[in-house]
């Protein structure tokens, strides 16, 4: 018997696979390539939200545990996966600059909001009022790791690169069947996926499109992650990506003419250089109403669970939780009311009265 069948390799999936390679569990992973949003995401660490100056939900605890996930991969596939890379919020005003001095004196922001003004030294960079700087930000390479994670385990037999069969899950005494497969443990992370799934679909899982574009401007010679309208990540070679949209009716991975111009619209007044457009992306997020994951046990199906829900945060929360739900599952450690999908019981009645 295998100890846990995990469906989907995005964030979830992976960062909860770390959890099983640390306690010496065995698993199986099965995955398509229906769902990209931890693969075209912006993928930024971040414990400040720049749009109201407020803290992320558990924000030390959610970066302590990412760079625990992240350093362990970077060691088992001998890559490199986290940069450290300082984010700066531009600022439209004065007002806002007061704002942010005001954010930054509150205790659960006072580590991460530098209270030193930075004047703008980037000739292609329009940013009068200055900037204000985010500490203990970066960027990982979600994409580099999903394709190392896949090739890695496709070779030891762990990894399939397949749609799953909700039909061919079979329940025993003790455990599942799926196919050939034994198993112990069934966790799905298949993200905005979830709307497909017999099992959890109850669930107000909402999702949100999101679409990203990748310029080349070489004048343009910024180093950093600018906030403004949208964000502006380096990427390396003059590379850049723009984002984000937030689209909550179009629910597919096609980009689109209106996601691109909301997105050149984003950074009008922003960059004062010429600059090319080299591709544009597209993933849905699995975000929730409550802004919170979407973790536990089946309310009818023994040792089934869930893993979803990461929201726009997924680099930063999706390790934090993977841990939660493995204390659960391994300890029965009781989950948070926020994340625990027992919040939604009356919805799961309702859909099976």
């Amino acid at each position: 018997m295998v100890d846990y069948l995990i469906v989907g390799c995005g964030l979830a999936g992976i960062s909860f696979a770390k959890e099983l390679l640390a306690r010496n569990k065995s698993f199986v992973m099965i995955s398509d390539e229906s769902q990209r949003s931890s693969e075209v995401a912006g993928a930024l660490y971040n414990p400040v939200i720049l749009k109201r100056f407020t803290p992320v939900w558990k924000a030390a605890e959610q970066l302590d545990k990412m760079h625990s996930t992240f350093s362990f991969y970077e060691h088992l596939f001998n890559i490199s996966l986290i940069e450290e890379q300082p984010v700066l919020r531009k600022f439209a005003s004065i007002e806002e600059q007061n704002m942010w001095f005001e954010a930054a004196d509150k205790p659960n922001l006072s580590t991460y909001m530098s209270t030193a003004l930075l004047k703008n030294t980037y000739d292609a960079i329009n940013a009068p009022f200055k900037f204000g700087e985010v500490l203990h930000t970066g960027r990982v390479a979600i994409g580099d790791l999903i394709a190392s994670f896949k090739a890695y385990y496709l070779n030891r037999g762990m990894f399939f690169s397949d749609s799953f069969k909700y039909d061919e899950l079979k329940a025993l005494e003790e455990g599942y069947t799926y196919k050939d497969i034994h198993v112990g443990k069934v966790i799905f992370c298949e993200g905005f996926g979830l709307e497909q799934n017999p099992y959890f679909n109850y669930l107000p899982l909402r999702g949100t499109k999101g679409q990203l574009l990748v310029i080349k401007a070489p004048e343009l010679q910024v180093d950093k992650v600018i906030k403004s309208a949208g964000f502006m990540i380096p990427i390396g070679n003059d590379l850049y990506k723009i984002g984000a949209t937030y689209e909550h009716t179009d629910k597919n991975n096609t980009p689109t003419p209106e996601g691109r111009a909301e997105l050149l619209d984003k950074i009008k007044g922003l960059i004062e250089c010429d600059f090319e457009i080299v591709d544009q992306l597209a993933g849905v997020r699995p975000t929730v109403a409550d802004r919170r994951p979407l973790i536990g046990e089946h309310p009818a199906h023994k040792n089934m669970y869930i893993l979803n829900g990461l929201g726009t945060r997924g680099v930063m929360i999706g390790p934090y939780v993977a841990d939660k739900l493995i204390q659960n599952i391994e300890h029965q450690t009781a989950l948070d009311t926020e994340i625990d999908i027992k919040r939604f019981k009356k919805r799961w009645l309702k859909a099976n009265a």
